[in-house]
């Protein structure tokens, strides 16, 4: 029998599922595609999984491990899919999902339209529990059982099965939050429960409760999505190793995920980011933007050295989710973005979004309201056909859908087109300066890097709006996120709030509480089958400065924490303050360092795929031409077309152009020429 050698990653979008697998012995990628079933995501998965087998010629035996990146917990609280849910908290805070924070989004000039969101549990499913802890964890005042017992039974009684618990202080202590779940699995064995010290064991009550309670909304699902690919999966390749995702960067095997399933929150975009962070190294890039294009959303992220930036201010939809997450902003500007008229008559473009179902105008059982895809089709920047003339496409349905929208504007077919790929342009570029210019970066350092199947579309538009420098576009671009699976190690995040000022910092107390962080860290990756010897553990603290709301995460050195080791943190928050905000307060002897955090991230490393380089080929670019065709960039003009698949490296395409592969299309623009480095990727710039 053949020993198993292919890892295989999987990226379930709202429109395509998307696949990648990766032959250990050589480090060959083979790629594909298979539509999304929104219906039963495991069905679009499993089918991923035969198709690229199948085009390998093997079988499950030759699986050596998957990963899957799954938007489940992300579309179910986007589009309020939650079921009733059960709040426990301590006596006298009931009202903590109403008082909320004050802030309003947009500024306060908006604070006279804005209207609160619907809290996640209606105030007749909130129960209280005597008993309290002060900021130390010191018990003030006894756990009441019988509150307990009282609660349960009601939760039971009323037939709600899923619970949330949150009582105050319990990241201090959680022995009064332990009490209260010994209790649910006796009265209301049943329930799907989350406690806020096993999620989140962070200060802050509000985004503790919210935290919690969305764990346990999205346990049920994910719990049984996870678990029925994994039984599917054992049919095609017994026991073969399934992780899924994270927010954070990392892994996690799937019989972990169904226990920790808020982790998996930006799970598909979290993966893209990773695998265009590899591909943008290895070509020599070190300050990235990530733009992955889909088909009903755009996210971005910002990569330096190598690193996405991390947040814990993260949220999804109206919840704020404080787990670690990688800063991804997304727009709703994907391909099946619709084009619509406000009520002032103005166009406008998403975030709705004609998803798989029905999908654009042009497509086979399109919809009947145009898109970002019916603008390229009309315009000549996409070939009439999808996934290499598996979609055929409709360019007459398109013009239709577009013309009617032009006629309500007053505007021509083209006119019209071209408009909806500007306001689409803008909209891509905001949440670019999102990430950069509203987190104190300079968005023209930046090299972007675009991937996904719709990301490169408006590529060099985004250059001209930006200012940016190169844009780089990997092979196969609308499976990075997919092979961005294949590049991730095993990672766990353990966090416990420990507010100190600086100068009157215990060491003792610190080292103890990394201590600490760091064993249940190794404790993880032990159950996650990774030897004593590979594990790393990497440290870090969020400080801020006394008074202020927020908090700067710093690294913190490997080694014994020594007083000036201590003192080497503070620099680094002085530093990192000032790149953030453009001031720090470091020379002032007013101004006091307060630590609040303690952060240690366990990680098991998993071996990464090559890139593999891009063999020579003879001749000019000329024979990679397919043939030409009428492309509207601003004019309209004959414009040649490329096959990607035969170009070669320093291989140069002046714009105008086509470049076309299976899964994704580049136009270059007038003005612009793209040049084939030794990986194959199209790098981007303006004609000299």
């Amino acid at each position: 029998m053949e020993p198993r050698r292919v890892r295989i990653g999987i990226d379930t979008g709202g429109t395509f599922t998307d696949v990648v697998a990766v032959d250990e012995a050589t480090g060959a990628t083979t790629t594909t595609k298979t539509p999304s079933t929104p219906a039963d995501p495991a069905e679009g998965f499993l089918t991923g999984v035969g198709k690229v087998l199948g085009a390998l010629g093997l079988d499950g035996g030759a699986v050596t491990a998957v990963s899957h990146g799954t938007t489940v917990a992300t579309n179910q609280l986007l589009e309020g899919r939650l079921d009733r849910i059960g709040f426990i908290t301590t006596e006298g805070y009931e009202s903590v999902l109403e008082i909320a924070r004050q802030s309003v989004p947009d500024g306060y000039g908006n604070s006279y339209f804005w209207v609160k969101p619907p809290r996640i549990v209606p105030a007749d499913l909130v129960r209280t529990v005597r008993g309290r802890l002060d900021p130390t964890g010191a018990e003030v005042r006894p756990f009441d059982r019988d509150d307990a017992v009282a609660a349960a039974r009601f939760f039971r009684d009323a037939g709600v099965t899923t619970i949330g618990v949150c009582l105050l202080h319990s990241y201090a202590d959680d022995a009064h939050e332990r009490a209260v779940l010994d209790v649910l699995h006796v009265e209301h064995p049943d329930a799907v429960v989350s406690i806020s010290s096993q999620v989140l064991r962070e200060y802050r009550e509000y985004e503790r409760s919210v935290t919690t309670l969305v764990d346990a909304a999205v346990k049920p699902r994910v719990g049984a999505y996870v678990t029925a690919i994994r039984e599917r999966l054992d049919g095609l390749a017994p026991g073969v190793p399934f992780y899924v995702m994270k927010s954070n960067g990392g892994v996690l095997s799937a019989e972990e995920v169904v226990h920790q399933p808020i982790t998996t929150m930006l799970s598909g975009p979290a993966a893209g980011a990773l695998g265009a962070a590899l591909i943008a190294g290895t070509a020599g890039f070190d300050r990235v933007l990530t733009l992955d294009g889909g088909g009903t959303s755009t996210d971005v992220t910002v990569v330096v050295d190598g690193e996405p930036a991390l947040t814990t201010e993260g949220s999804v939809g109206d919840y704020p989710s404080k787990i670690p997450m990688i800063d991804v902003v997304t727009v709703g500007a994907g391909g099946g973005s619709i084009a619509w008229l406000s009520p002032e008559g103005t166009l406008k473009v998403g975030p709705r979004s004609a998803g798989a179902d029905p999908g654009p105008v042009c497509y086979p059982a399109g919809g009947s309201e145009p898109t970002v895809t019916d603008a390229h089709v009309v315009l000549g920047r996409i070939p009439p056909h999808l996934l290499g003339g598996e979609i055929p496409l409709s360019a007459d349905a398109a013009r239709t859908g577009l013309t009617a929208l032009g006629g309500e504007l007053g505007l021509s077919l083209e006119r019209t087109a071209l408009g909806i790929l500007e306001i689409s342009a803008w909209n891509q570029a905001n949440a670019l300066r999102q990430v950069t210019v509203a987190r104190g970066l300079d968005v023209r350092d930046f090299t972007l890097t675009t991937f996904g199947g719709s990301g490169s579309l408006l590529a060099c538009r985004l250059m001209d709006v930006l200012g940016l420098p190169r844009t780089l576009v990997p092979p196969n671009p609308g499976n990075v996120s997919a092979f961005g699976l294949l590049t991730v190690d095993v990672r766990n995040d353990h966090v416990q709030t420990a507010i100190q000022r600086h100068a009157d910092l215990d060491l003792d107390r610190v080292r103890a509480g990394f201590a600490a962080l760091e064993d249940a860290a190794r404790t993880a990756l032990d159950g996650e089958g990774f030897a004593r010897a590979e594990q790393q553990v990497q440290r870090s603290a969020d400080l801020r400065y006394v008074g202020q709301a927020f908090e700067v995460r710093v690294p913190v050195a490997a080694g014994e924490l020594t007083p000036a080791a201590a003192d080497d943190v503070a620099a680094a928050f002085h530093a990192a303050h000032r790149q953030l905000y453009g001031y720090d307060l470091a020379e002032d002897p007013r101004q006091a360092v307060e630590w609040v955090n303690l952060r240690v991230s366990g990680i098991g490393p998993i071996r990464r795929p090559d890139v593999v380089g891009l063999p020579a080929r003879d001749g000019g670019v000329e024979r990679a031409v397919t043939g030409a065709r009428r492309v509207c960039f601003d004019e309209w003009a004959r414009t040649p077309t490329y096959d990607r698949t035969l170009l070669a490296p320093g291989d140069v395409v002046a714009g105008p152009a086509v470049v076309e592969e299976y899964g994704s299309t580049v136009p270059v623009h007038p003005g612009f020429a793209a040049t084939v480095d030794r990986h194959g990727n199209l790098l981007i710039e303006r004609a000299a």
